[in-house]
């Protein structure tokens, strides 16, 4: 296929994902199975059109004049790819298979490529209504912020140090350009082009063997700033498909016991796979039983969640909550045009319900990790307030305690992150990972 016609094809995704309201990759998926001669590298860059279609969906409507799917498309052009109104007036030529020519509107508004005049949301690609919500942590950086927000996401990938190191892996993955991450000791990074298929890495021999995952590098910073040591006993209370259940292991060297369950019993299933490639020995699956457990500050919990035995024992309770998933809208740039009011007081209830279950799961002197994809403060730092008032025997412990972790680049670290009273916060315009947040909570009686 031509640029122009994977242009056209692009066009109509998007129109379909406005009409049907459904999730770009099964809207990608069925253009794919009816339009069979497009071959893997066409399917590769329509996506990424859209994709970043989508990533500037606010920003395009403004520059174009109007929310159309061929506005969407030609606004991303010159906003995120960086095309001059000459180049895409080229891609619109009317020929077969292409868009049909550029109006004189379109021509104008194109040649002046300019946001001046619109609001913090259309800047930052962000639905209006989260406008305050954004305005309340980032104030009049939110527009930067959520640009940054609207970027695409590199491919990171978490080396096993339980069975190699991360030099180890870097020559068997020189075919990508992998290369280490900025701050995490055992994470490396692929950079991909705008029209790039994202490599095969489950293909990769490094992959089939155990020695990477695929993770974000701010989740792996999550996971090690939780501080896992050798031979406590560990309880992620939210575990889903085992991301950062892993990286537990890893620094726990296989030593002591991690209990890995959630509350959707159906986020567990790629688990047990991934436990068994990685050589992870330390870790033992909880099922929950029933229907998600819900339980009240009150009660504590109950026995849906399967861990009544472990009440009190706990060196550490980690918490990656279920959230918006404000933060990775890099990586699910529809999902930011989809999440709504109720989505966000629905995951609070559920963030709550989590803290407290931890509470009566951690001992004296443990501590809580909580930590979350999302940059709202109504679910990071309001959600540690509140629990701390619930909970007046825990305490939040000071950020600067875990920059150690990183070694000589802790410090520059902690001038990157968001720092308040409550945890840390990361963004991809301080340090380039996805929007991760993390509190860690001490019993202190």
């Amino acid at each position: 296929m031509t640029p122009a016609a994977r242009l056209s094809a692009a066009i109509e995704v998007f129109a379909d994902i406005d009409a049907r309201r459904r999730p770009a990759a099964d809207a990608l998926k069925d253009w794919g199975l009816s339009h069979r001669f497009a071959g893997s590298s066409d399917r590769a860059a329509i996506a990424g059109l859209v994709y970043d279609a989508l990533r500037r969906k606010a920003s395009s409507a403004w520059l174009m004049g109007e929310a159309s799917p061929r506005a969407a498309l030609l606004g991303m052009l010159a906003r995120e790819r960086g095309l001059d109104a000459a180049s895409i007036e080229a891609l619109c030529s009317g020929a077969r298979f292409a868009p049909a020519p550029l109006t004189q509107a379109e021509k104008t508004a194109l040649a002046s490529n300019s946001l001046a005049g619109a609001s913090a949301a259309v800047a930052g690609d962000y639905p209006e209504w989260l406008d305050p919500h954004l305005a309340r942590v980032f104030g009049d950086e939110r527009a930067a912020e959520g640009a940054a927000l609207a970027t695409r996401a590199p491919l990171d990938l978490r080396v096993n140090t339980l069975k190699t190191e991360r030099d180890e892996v870097l020559p068997k993955l020189a075919h990508l350009a992998a290369e280490p991450t900025r701050w995490s000791p055992n994470g490396l990074r692929i950079r991909l082009s705008a029209d790039a298929k994202n490599p095969a890495i489950h293909a990769e021999p490094a992959f089939r063997k155990g020695e990477i995952e695929i993770q974000d590098e701010g989740s792996q910073l999550a996971a090690l700033f939780a501080g896992a040591k050798p031979g406590e006993q560990v309880v992620d209370l939210a575990a889903g498909a085992g991301g950062k259940t892993l990286a537990l292991a890893a620094a726990m060297e296989n030593r002591g016991q991690i209990y890995a369950t959630d509350i959707d019993k159906r986020q567990l299933v790629p688990i047990h796979e991934r436990i068994a490639r990685a050589g992870a020995r330390n870790i033992q699956v909880r099922t929950p039983r029933g229907p998600p457990p819900i339980p009240s500050p009150a009660s504590g919990g109950g026995s849906g969640w399967g861990l009544a035995d472990l009440n009190g024992r706990a060196d550490l309770v980690v918490i990656d909550a279920p959230c918006t998933g404000t933060g990775t809208w890099r990586r699910n740039p529809d999902a930011k045009w989809r999440v709504r009011p109720g989505a966000l007081a629905e995951r609070l209830k559920q963030q709550a319900a989590l803290l407290d279950r931890a509470a009566t799961l951690t001992k004296a002197g443990g501590r809580i990790a909580y930590i979350t994809c999302s940059v709202l403060e109504e679910e990071n730092g309001d959600q540690v307030r509140d629990f701390i008032s619930r909970h007046p025997q825990f305490s939040v412990e000071k950020p600067a305690n875990s920059a150690q972790a990183l070694g000589e680049r802790g410090y520059l670290f902690s001038r990157a992150v968001l720092i308040s009273a409550a945890g840390w916060l990361m963004t991809p315009r301080r340090t380039d990972t996805d929007g991760f947040f993390i509190s860690l909570i001490r019993r202190t009686a």
